[in-house]
């Protein structure tokens, strides 16, 4: 199955998700995520690696690689993990971050 039938799917499935009543509203992206799997969905053997390498590969294995997708994404491939951005025990599930998180007046964060 390619990799757009895949995102287009999971993001189907998350719009879903996100209009059903059971969904919680306050629930963490680490919470969201053990409930598919538990730790090891993302960590090997439960717990976190040490450069983070191993749960970046476990993003892009569901979501797809960053080359893979929307230009805001694209333009931090090569550059960034998934959670330099999306920090998944403290962010909520279906917030964004925005470019002023890291950037300030368009340019590059140092």
């Amino acid at each position: 199955m390619s990799n757009k039938l895949l995102s287009a799917l999971f993001a189907a499935g998350f719009a879903v998700m996100m209009s059903s009543a059971s969904f919680a509203a306050d629930e963490n992206l680490a919470d969201f995520h053990v409930e598919m799997g538990g730790c090891e969905s993302c960590h090997a053997d439960g717990e976190p690696s040490a450069d983070g390498e191993f749960e970046f590969e476990q993003c892009q294995s569901c979501h797809g690689s960053l080359e893979e997708m929307d230009a805001t994404h694209q333009a931090h491939d090569g550059m960034l993990m998934c959670a330099d951005c999306h920090a998944p025990h403290d962010a909520v599930v279906g917030e964004k971050p925005t470019c002023d998180t890291c950037h300030d007046d368009g340019r590059t964060a140092e």
